[in-house]
């Protein structure tokens, strides 16, 4: 039978765009889903480009104007793959015009538009109309295990959380000034961009929140050339065009869960070697596990009831038909990508709108994990002081 079509239509073609645009592209393939989605429309501000990202990423039609895009009648659902300061006044225009939206990490800039972003999904879901914040990473087959491990009492009470996003790709002091950099546009550097995802994680995994945190932040490279197109920045020293980092290049803090679990979470774009490396370890009082995405298809599993003599970690290969999601994919031992976690979060997605279910995590989730980032800001900058969240 003909499954009934949903059109989608995406604001933003660069890297997340390329992401979002296979993940629609492929999801009908590995999944039996209840609607098929079309992809209806691309937009984006140079027409040139979007028409080429059109052309290129397999989009129907492009748009120059996001507003057109919200407008066509063949676009339900709006998945917005843009920088940080748009995503609220785009999300709220789609959902005031009873379009289903999807929204990249993290959800806002500030808590305020977060607030705003929240209270809009939860009116709109009254009316049948869903919304979802995309924390891609709760889509890894061994991150959704972590959390069925523990959610089972497999770990037992849980006392420690330790996660880490490592990168390095802005080492170096010459890579230019983009928008990632920029306060205005990115509301906050590593914080915000990795960091986001280790709370969201930990949240998930643990199904608890963050209740405070003692942070401390710095920014190693205060100033760097200017990145093509760049408008409104002064020259920098010997007439050579610069202009300043107004965002954090790494963050570190201390927090403790409202069930008690002591937590440390680490986000930097300064370790070098390290291009990925997104961990997280849980210890409980029955077991521990432990997983890092630069190894993304294992997961380590300690079970402490076992004898001394037996005890240890163990590699679980996250590859077996009754693992998350990894049965929809190829055989056992064939592992999955970056990519297929994308694919998993539209799959789910589609899923909740067909069901008429809000799907996970919500603009809530988002709004919570806004507050975390906003409460490690404030006590950054008031010496670490632990604040309440």
């Amino acid at each position: 039978m003909t499954k009934q079509p949903i059109g989608v239509g995406m604001v933003g073609h660069a890297f997340m765009g390329r992401v979002h645009s296979q993940a629609w592209r492929s999801v009908g393939a590995f999944f039996d889903l209840p609607v098929t989605p079309v992809l209806s429309a691309v937009a984006g501000r140079s027409a040139d480009r979007v028409a080429a990202a059109a052309a290129t990423l397999g989009w129907a039609a492009a748009e120059t104007d996001w507003k057109e895009l919200i407008r066509r009648d063949d676009v339900q659902i709006v998945d917005i793959c843009t920088p940080g300061d748009t995503h609220a006044e785009i999300a709220l225009a789609a959902l005031a015009a009873g379009k289903h939206v999807i929204c990249e990490k993290p959800l806002a800039n500030t808590v305020a538009e977060a607030e705003a972003m929240a209270a809009a999904a939860h009116d709109a879901a009254a009316r049948g109309v869903r919304s979802m914040v995309a924390f891609n990473y709760r889509r890894v087959p061994a991150i959704a295990m972590a959390r069925r491990l523990v959610a089972d009492g497999r770990l037992g009470e849980i006392r420690h959380v330790r996660a880490q996003y490592l990168q390095d790709w802005i080492v170096d002091p010459e890579f230019p000034l983009v928008w990632r950099l920029r306060k205005e546009r990115a509301g906050s550097g590593a914080l915000g961009d990795i960091g986001a995802h280790i709370v969201d994680t930990a949240q998930f995994v643990l199904g608890d929140l963050l209740t405070g945190v003692s942070a401390i932040t710095e920014t190693f490279i205060g100033e760097r050339p200017l990145a093509e197109g760049s408008a409104g920045l002064s020259g920098g020293a010997g007439g050579a065009e610069r202009g300043p980092v107004t965002v954090d290049d790494a963050a570190l803090f201390l927090g403790r869960f409202a069930g008690g679990a002591l937590a440390s979470f680490e986000a930097t774009r300064f370790a070098s070697g390290r291009k990925n490396a997104m961990r997280i370890e849980v210890n409980g009082s029955l077991g521990s596990l432990a997983f890092d995405f630069e190894a993304m298809n294992e997961l380590s599993f300690h079970d402490h009831t076992l004898p001394a003599a037996e005890a240890g970690f163990r590699r679980i290969l996250m590859t077996e038909p009754g693992h998350p999601y990894a049965g929809a994919w190829w055989p056992p031992g064939h592992g999955l990508g970056y990519e297929h976690t994308f694919t998993h979060e539209v799959k789910d997605f589609l899923e909740a709108v067909a069901a008429g279910e809000d799907p996970r995590p919500s603009f809530g989730d988002g709004l919570r994990v806004q507050r975390v980032l906003e409460a490690v800001t404030v006590s950054a900058a008031d010496g670490s002081r632990w604040t309440a969240i």
